[in-house]
């Protein structure tokens, strides 16, 4: 049975939700259930999600709600070069950045840097954006891990890491600026729970960028050519850090456009991992 949580608004409450099918949910807010971090937080969350499905709870159509992004006061971040396309992506960015992504794709200690706080995330549905004094801006299709507060995985979501490329090409000290502004990350509704690491890298990851109707730009790769361990990443981010509402951390991109490629306002980017779900966004800018 696939379980996949998340956070959506039906006649202005915010509630949380369980679906079996994708097409339905069950409303977890009508057990008292009324965020979804405690509930992460659960010692043995498949057995319970398992008992709340069958305590005859409220259920409603996906269609008659407004899925909102599934984090609440989770800091969101990031890990870098973990495929051997980004890597070669990142290096293409300028000579100069072109060693130091070399020797991060080998090395002990992975790339991880702050993305989003929660309130900044956007959710389906909602603009993505791309910085007004930026000349090269992609979208970045990726698997992001829902940590708990004590550094346990306890779901899979779909994320959108927006880049700045010509930003971070310019100088590897610009990376913040490249990654992280208004609108810079958007996170897919859906938490995929009671899954494994090897069951997740059979998953696929596709993107399609759609301008004026038309289908600009697709891709797709498999999560199993994820470089680390998922536990491994997870514990470097927690490394000599506390995450008291846990955390989300997205795990780098296999799918890069080409270098004659940027994204312009209004193209609609759809992005796919099929034990997940979709999440898509139009493109604005800030």
């Amino acid at each position: 049975m696939g379980m996949k949580l998340c956070r959506f608004e039906l006649n202005g409450q915010v509630c949380v939700g369980l679906s079996l099918d994708g097409q339905h949910l069950i409303n977890l807010t009508a057990a008292g259930i009324e965020r979804l971090t405690p509930l992460l937080e659960s010692d043995n969350l498949s057995k319970r999600l398992v008992a709340l499905a069958k305590s005859g709870l409220p259920i409603h159509k996906v269609a008659a709600v407004r899925l909102l992004a599934p984090v609440e006061r989770q800091e969101v971040w990031a890990a870098g070069v973990t495929y051997l396309r980004s890597k070669k992506a990142r290096m293409e960015e300028s000579d100069f950045s072109a060693t130091a992504y070399d020797r991060v794709y080998d090395a002990p200690r992975p790339e991880i840097f702050f993305k989003s706080l929660a309130e900044k995330v956007v959710a389906t549905g909602e603009p993505v954006g791309i910085r007004r004094d930026a000349k090269w801006n992609v979208p970045e299709p990726e698997l992001a891990l829902v940590i708990s507060s004590r550094g346990e995985i306890v779901g899979y979501t779909a994320g959108n890491d927006m880049s700045s490329r010509d930003i971070e090409g310019e100088n590897l000290l610009y990376l913040p600026q490249a990654k992280v502004y208004d609108r810079s990350c958007a996170l897919a509704p859906w938490i995929a729970v009671g899954v494994s690491e090897s069951q997740v890298r059979q998953w696929n990851i596709g993107v399609k960028i759609v301008r004026k109707g038309k289908v600009i730009f697709a891709g797709e790769t498999s999560v199993g050519q994820i470089k680390r361990g998922f536990k491994e990443l997870a514990d470097w981010l927690c490394r000599s850090q506390s995450f008291p509402n846990g955390a989300v951390l997205l795990t780098g991109t296999g799918v890069v456009p080409g270098d004659d490629f940027t994204l312009a306002t209004k193209d609609v980017v759809r992005i796919s991992i099929s034990g997940v779900g979709d999440l898509e966004n139009v493109v604005a800018v800030v």
